[in-house]
């Protein structure tokens, strides 16, 4: 009875042990909600779970609340696309070792009619303009993602501070601000990964696109071992080199909808959308 006990035991201590080990092997990634939303993660992650061991739980958020909560050490890496916030938050000492892993642009969809013209000028600054000229609705994400931020700064350089009844700050996720946009007969502006991904469903169309003003970026950014020795840094930094591999960059410039290409990889030299090569 007594080896039977110590045996009982034993196996016990063994299985508590284990599962602390497997409870261990998770990683926290706070992400914009357009790599959630049009399915990236979702295709892009499992082959990294299964080949590591290692569970991702995912945030999905704005990129000011992604990087909020890397700076709070809530998350153990960030995945994010507003460049000058990326670079504050490592020039403080939040983030390390951030990479490339991506682009694609932002476009600025709204109603086939079209009431403020806007698809007859050729830069967002002139576009934004004439918006505001004819106080056409605009829905606003409000919202500090990196959406968000790319709009306040296209306001700020067309020198115009938006108020009024026709701007609607809609302190939503780009999916749910498309949402509105559609049913307001409204303008936006929109990722085109999560325009592509959801079109189908709306009575919009891209009216603007191609100002290089609009380019997207996206880096991935470690949380600062040093500053949160909790965090997982290890886990990270794999996440990291999975993003930024030719076969994670791979599988990123695979991912379309429609045949269209939604992110463009740019870690490691691969086809663009247009058969040129990135670096």
């Amino acid at each position: 009875m007594k080896r039977l006990i110590v045996l009982f035991v034993t196996l016990v201590s063994i299985l508590f042990i284990s599962q602390q080990g497997l409870a261990e092997q998770r990683l926290r990634l706070a992400t914009t909600t357009s790599t959630e939303n049009t399915g990236l993660l979702a295709m892009f992650l499992p082959p990294f779970e299964q080949k590591y061991g290692i569970k991702v739980d995912v945030i999905a958020v704005g990129t000011g609340k992604a990087l909020k909560l890397g700076e709070n050490g809530d998350v153990d890496v960030v995945l994010a696309h507003a460049r000058s916030a990326e670079d504050e938050f490592i020039q403080k000492g939040f983030g390390v070792n951030r990479r490339d892993v991506m682009y694609n642009d932002f476009v600025i969809v709204g109603p086939k009619t079209d009431p403020a013209g806007i698809s007859k000028v050729k830069n967002v600054d002139d576009a934004f303009k004439l918006i505001a000229q004819k106080e056409a609705i605009f829905v606003s994400r409000g919202d500090e993602s990196g959406t968000h931020i790319k709009e306040k700064d296209v306001w700020k350089a067309a020198g115009i501070k938006p108020t009024g009844k026709w701007y609607v700050e809609a302190g939503q996720g780009m999916e749910a601000v498309l949402v509105m946009a559609d049913e307001k007969n409204a303008y936006t502006l929109t990722d085109r990964a999560t325009w592509l991904a959801h079109s189908e469903k709306f009575d919009l169309g891209i009216l603007l696109q191609g100002d290089p003003a609009l380019f997207n970026p996206y880096g991935i950014i470690a949380v600062n071992p040093a500053r949160y020795p909790s965090a997982n840094y290890m886990g990270a930094m794999l996440l990291i080199a999975w993003f930024t591999s030719p076969e994670g960059q791979k599988m990123i410039g695979d991912f379309k909808k429609n045949g269209q290409m939604l992110f463009v990889p740019v870690a490691v030299p691969t086809e663009g959308p247009k058969g040129k090569t990135k670096d």
